[in-house]
């Protein structure tokens, strides 16, 4: 999608949400898997990768496309799939119908969130509708981990809500406009810029994503197997802490650019690693409690301030969609390698290995965000373009320097 277009944000959150709904429930999918089929938590958790490796592939498959396409067909075409893929996963107990059922949803949603990432990219200020997005999926995740347990047992719920959430997403695609060819859009076109900060970010926010979803993945069995807690009350435990991650992103987005990129990211991905050590080794309520809810409440805000470093790497929204799908791949493996650590190691092993790891790639994913900056009016004068020129082509604010 080119940086100048007409939509409005409220459709690309609308993408955003559905896309990224099915990595938001996918305790309670693993979870459900393992109780209700004929599979092991270690073979639940490889579904569960294969439905968000489905979603990895379809960014990496149309981060160039969606301006040729257009967003509104890709868009639709995305959530065709997630409704029929989940719907055929949830209406079934046939395991290849299943497993192929979730990788076809995965890649519909895959599809929405390339549409949204791109689209995104291309806003005066990417941030600020980032985290509008994070809101409406946190929002929608905590509602649905208040009413699935109540509604009773089985692998088809939380897959007929992915469902049911890409057919209510449908109509906000009529107002996915058509990109405006411009002088400007032409002279954007051509190789990826800043190759070498786009790669770096790309690789450790695959790490990233595969840290906190290795545990995601797995911390419905902590709180029933370890914690001792019932399905209720950890669906209560995930509910309200998608509702404090609900203040995190509306506080980062108060924030906006105010103490820059690097510190959130840096700083967040530590406090991270502590929440994540935390979460895994709990084996009551409360300690249960303080780590999903601390780590939440985090997760959303340092993930918001990346979203707006990819953006800002490329207003065409190459790098987004590029980075958004590396994050994707980290998370549809986070579920394997959870499953696969803690059954050899143990959940608070687990947790330490992925907590160091967290610590690791902090440094050069802060490193990066130091390197990209916040053009001022007079930067951007001097590129002969004033501010409100800038506004008009729909250029983001953030000029990466690297």
């Amino acid at each position: 999608m080119s940086p100048r277009t007409t939509t409005p944000p409220w459709p690309l959150v609308a993408l955003f949400t559905a896309g990224y709904l099915a990595a938001y429930l996918l305790p309670t999918t693993v979870g459900r898997l393992d109780a209700t089929l004929p599979l092991t938590a270690t073979e639940a958790g490889a579904v569960g990768s294969a439905l968000l490796l489905g979603s990895a592939m379809a960014g990496f498959t149309l981060a160039a496309y969606v301006e040729r396409v257009g967003p509104r067909r890709l868009a639709r075409t995305g959530l065709l799939l997630a409704a029929v893929g989940y719907g055929t996963a949830a209406l079934t107990t046939a395991l290849p119908a299943v497993v192929a059922g979730a990788v076809l949803g995965g890649f519909g949603s895959g599809t929405a969130t390339a549409v949204a990432a791109a689209g995104i990219a291309g806003r005066r200020d990417p941030h600020r509708v980032s985290t509008l997005g994070l809101l409406g999926v946190s929002a929608l995740a905590g509602t649905l981990y208040l009413t699935i347990p109540r509604l009773g047992p089985g692998h088809g719920l939380p897959l007929a809500a992915l469902a049911v959430t890409a057919l209510l997403t449908w109509p906000a695609t009529a107002r996915l406009a058509t990109p405006v060819a411009t002088a400007q859009v032409t002279r954007q076109r051509g190789p990826l810029p800043h190759r070498r900060s786009g790669l770096v970010l790309a690789g450790t926010l695959l790490l990233w994503s595969l840290a906190q979803n290795s545990l995601w993945g797995v911390s419905g069995r902590i709180g029933t197997t370890q914690a001792g807690l019932t399905e209720v009350t950890v669906g209560a435990v995930f509910a309200v802490a998608l509702g404090a991650g609900l203040l995190g992103v509306i506080g980062a987005s108060a924030l906006g650019a105010r103490f820059g990129r690097a510190l959130p990211i840096g700083g967040g991905t530590a406090l991270i690693a502590g929440c994540i050590v935390l979460s895994a080794s709990a084996t009551d309520l409360a300690t249960f409690a303080t780590g999903e809810i601390a780590w939440n409440v985090l997760y959303p805000v340092v993930l918001s301030y990346l979203i707006g470093l990819a953006a800002a790497l490329d207003p065409r929204g190459r790098w987004a969609v590029l980075i958004g799908s590396a994050s994707s791949l980290g998370t549809a493996a986070g579920p394997l390698t959870g499953s696969l650590l803690s059954a050899h190691a143990g959940y608070p092993t687990m947790g330490a290995i992925l907590a160091a790891g967290l610590l690791l790639i902090a440094a050069p994913m802060t490193l990066v965000a130091l390197r990209t900056t916040t053009p001022t009016t007079e930067h951007a004068r001097h590129e002969g373009r004033t501010t409100a020129e800038q506004a008009t082509v729909g250029q983001p604010d953030y000029r990466p320097a690297a």
